[in-house]
């Protein structure tokens, strides 16, 4: 007797759904389950603002439920659901269990409150500083400085503000200014400078604090923004700088924060020269008073919020009581913790399931089940050392933003399949889940996957039917970025006339 047991996955609330197809089977089950995945997605956190554990989980629930029917139906409708050898069928029996991993603990911080939408971090601002210009470095007098001809810092805005003026260092005690420096500010890594300021001789600015500024255009960097001033010296002699990690950072109550080049990670690939400080900038914290307004409300909204778990947990249990359906582990469901969710489910996988193969897939995909079997029978994909998707190569590192990844120090991550789905062989979930205790978890599961990959080296087997962007196409084996009620609409059009991509009138 051949298994075939392939694994749904859903890496923000982890769907699972296993498929046995029982090959030359007697004396085996009478029936068919069938079912496809309910799940929710962290992905969607971020476009909707909302708890994706608490609100999509009724929706989701309720349309995958009823999509099992329709693969039910799909697979079955007029056949004879006996024995094995009852079933008159291109398909041997296959027997569909589905199971949905979810995060052990929703993120206890209001997504409002958190320092970005992908992770758990509370927004740490606490007295602000409001109505007046702030210069955003002092550097104390004790600290030694260095002369260097290029010096840049990296910094990130955790409210909007406004910079106001650049500035350079005053060169010793000579009297005023004798020196050819630019300054820029930079969107980090944009090439482009939203602005700089030019310092000479004969056009120094105004000298406060030991710092010398010119006025700038006025622009507002908005939450989550990401900067790099660069300082340039033009003339034979170096900036007067200091160190990084030296400085004292005036960032109005924490509105600012330095991103520092710690140790095992790369700077920005476009900035040059060294890390330090040559000067500063000033800046004004941009609508104060809703800040305020936000810091005073936060206890009840975190008092709040933490109401909502409990019940939403609650809601799971019954749930999970009810259906038998979910499995959970010990991760908080945010989007920086899928890779983690992602081997915890390879290591649960290989304690209680045997299988060949796993499917894994995103909650907002569309799977084509039935086309599925049949490749996997054309192609006869091989039960060992096997990767099969549609791979993304030489995708290139971000830096900055959402998959913001400073801890692969490569430019590029080795080859990945794109998130709508990949199938692997059971020796690749097994290596994955007996070293899942060692493997580095990066910025995203998809990535993260390639990277571990390279260690291994399988078969890849590239199949662009994994269709990466949302479309429809006859004879895909995916889709991704619907909404439950698109997955509905393709899932009828694939009862009505077998082809989710629409049925033509008659």
């Amino acid at each position: 007797m051949r298994h075939l047991l392939l694994l749904f996955l859903c890496p923000c609330v982890i769907g699972v759904t296993f498929h046995l197809w029982l090959l030359n089977l007697s004396g085996g089950s009478p029936w068919v389950k069938l079912s496809l995945d309910r799940s929710i997605c962290c992905h969607n956190v971020v476009q909707d603002g909302h708890n994706a554990r608490h609100n999509r989980i009724y929706e989701l629930s309720r349309m995958g439920r009823h999509m099992k029917a329709k693969i039910s139906w799909g697979f079955w409708a007029g056949q004879s659901v006996g024995r094995p050898q009852d079933l008159k069928m291109e398909y041997q029996v296959l027997n569909v269990l589905a199971k949905f991993i979810i995060g052990s603990h929703g993120c206890d911080v209001p997504i409002e409150d958190r320092e970005d939408p992908y992770s758990c971090k509370i927004l740490n601002i606490t007295d602000p500083t409001l109505k007046q210009e702030i210069e955003s470095f002092t550097i104390p007098e004790t600290v030694v400085v260095t002369e260097h001809r290029v010096v840049n810092v990296n910094f990130r805005v955790l409210h909007p503000v406004i910079i106001t003026r650049l500035g350079v260092f005053q060169h010793g005690n000579i009297a005023g200014f004798q020196r050819n420096i630019t300054v820029k500010l930079f969107q980090t890594e944009h090439e482009e400078s939203l602005f700089s300021a030019r310092f000479s001789p004969s056009s120094s600015g105004v000298q406060v604090n030991r710092i010398w500024y010119k006025p700038v255009e006025q622009f507002i960097l908005p939450e989550g923004f990401e900067g790099t001033v660069i300082w340039e010296s033009h003339d034979s002699e170096g900036l007067i700088s200091g160190n990084v990690h030296r400085v004292i950072v005036n960032d109005a109550g924490g509105i600012l924060r330095l991103t520092t080049v710690e140790e095992g990670l790369l700077p920005y690939e476009f900035t040059e020269g060294v890390e330090g400080i040559a000067g500063g900038f000033t800046y004004t914290v941009h609508e104060g008073e809703a800040l305020l307004h936000n810091l005073q409300t936060r206890p009840e909204r975190l008092l709040n919020h933490l109401t909502a778990l409990e019940k939403e947990d609650a809601l799971l249990q019954e749930e999970s009581s009810t259906f038998q359906d979910i499995v959970f582990v010990p991760v908080v469901d945010t989007y920086r913790n899928v890779p983690s969710k992602l081997l915890h489910f390879y290591s649960w996988t290989v304690q209680f399931t045997r299988f060949e193969f796993l499917l894994k897939t995103d909650d907002d995909c569309f799977i084509d089940i039935e086309n599925m079997f049949k490749v996997i029978n054309n192609k006869k994909l091989k039960t060992t050392n096997t990767w099969w998707g549609n791979f993304r190569l030489n995708w290139a590192v971000d830096r900055t933003g959402k998959w913001q990844e400073l801890e692969y120090l490569s430019p590029a991550y080795p080859a990945f399949a794109c998130g709508s789905g990949y199938v692997i062989s059971q020796d690749i979930v097994q290596w994955l889940a007996s070293n899942s205790g060692n493997l580095k978890t990066y910025q995203g599961e998809d990535v993260s996957m390639g990277i571990w990959m390279s260690a291994i080296g399988p078969r890849r087997y590239q199949d662009t039917q994994w269709l990466c962007e949302k479309t429809c196409e006859t004879g895909m084996l995916s889709s991704p970025q619907y909404s439950p009620q698109e997955l509905m609409e393709l899932w009828n059009h694939k009862e009505r006339c077998g082809n989710p991509c629409g049925c033509e009138d008659r």
